[in-house]
């Protein structure tokens, strides 16, 4: 129960308004653990995520309470769906991938190797477990992920970021063709992540630098835009919200992201400004506002306090449509791990910490 005899939302209910601009009674706050972090802090990030249940899950306390850190620290090579190969030099946080398929030219287009989406998840398996996260008041989350869907991490996967941003500008037969495949393969995907029953699918695309787009506007606009117009209504027109994450500074195309279907969206404080974020997102499209994590590592807790504040005055409105966001890294100080839940709490959670 809530002060004036208000009864309080489940997370799910609240989230779903926020992104709605349908009057949430807290701001969300979604916070990223990395193993990598649970490794460096232990016994003190558990309890910490124990303090603020609205916070993290009973899954997450469980998983921190055993995530034990690698006897020996190793590079790990691996290959995914697509045949591309992935290094991860940091154990605990995701790699890059090094090994491109079409990265030696277009002669080996005709051999890609498609997965078939079916295949890749056990979809009954999602769709009992979406279930039983709704009856619990959780919102419902289908991925796009970095390593199975996305779009333009796709692309750049498969050609490599040099080749495909030439690529961009030449617009070669090839390159089209692909572009048609992918999207035929995301297109599939997303009907069966339709049918699980979620709230809300995610997709990924970092196509920005820390000051401007990675391609002009019209780049995105010819190249782009249409695909993703394409996938996100697909998600609209079936009730489900679409979650696009990109960092750097999109401020340039955010109506064409309102356009596509976007229904939140993560811009990053460092690249884009709080009056920045403010006034392109502000009314308009519902902004998961990134906390600068470039200066968590070197900044005291006061610091983050003033940022969290400073987005809640500038960015909030009563009626919705900003949530924050943090994802540390592990050489986040562990006091200003604590910084950013007790900023989260006074400025914008709910009035007081679940029981």
């Amino acid at each position: 129960m809530l002060r004036g005899g208000l009864t309080r939302l489940t997370n799910r209910e609240n989230f779903i308004r926020a992104m709605e601009y349908a009057s949430p009674q807290w701001i969300p706050m979604v916070f990223h653990v990395f193993d990598s972090v649970l490794w460096k802090h232990g016994d003190a990030m558990v309890e910490l995520m124990r303090e603020y249940p609205m916070l993290f899950t009973p899954q997450q306390i469980e998983h921190a309470s055993h995530c034990e850190a690698p006897v020996r620290v190793e590079q790990n090579r691996f290959t995914d769906a697509w045949g591309c190969e992935w290094l991860e030099t940091q154990p605990g946080m995701i790699g890059q991938v090094v090994g491109h398929p079409l990265g030696g030219g277009w002669s080996d287009l005709s051999n890609l190797q498609v997965p078939d989406p079916e295949a890749q998840w056990d979809w009954a398996a999602l769709a009992a477990g979406a279930e039983r996260t709704r009856a619990a008041g959780k919102l419902s989350e289908g991925f796009m992920d970095v390593i199975h869907g996305g779009f333009f991490d796709r692309l750049q996967f498969l050609r490599g970021l040099d080749n495909l941003l030439v690529d961009f500008l030449e617009r070669p037969p090839e390159f089209e063709q692909l572009i048609a495949t992918l999207l035929d393969y995301n297109m599939r995907l997303i009907r069966l992540w339709l049918e699980v029953g979620i709230d809300v699918l995610h997709f990924h695309g970092d196509i920005a630098t820390q000051s401007s787009l990675m391609m002009r506007p019209e780049t995105f606009r010819s190249v782009l835009k249409p695909a993703y117009a394409q996938m996100f209504q697909a998600c609209r027109q079936a009730g489900v919200h679409v979650k696009y994450s990109a960092d750097g500074n999109l401020l340039a195309i955010v109506d064409d992201l309102i356009e596509c279907g976007v229904s939140y969206h993560d811009p990053q404080v460092r690249a884009c400004t709080i009056d920045g974020i403010a006034r392109a997102y502000k009314g308009r499209l519902c902004a998961m506002v990134d906390i600068d994590q470039q200066m968590l590592p070197f900044c005291s807790p006061g610091d983050i306090d003033d940022q969290v504040r400073e987005i809640v005055e500038k960015i909030g409105l009563p009626e919705g449509g900003l949530m924050l966001y943090a994802c540390p890294t592990p050489d986040v100080p562990m006091d200003n791990i604590d910084a950013i839940c007790r900023a989260w709490q006074r400025y914008g959670g709910p009035s007081a910490k679940a029981a």
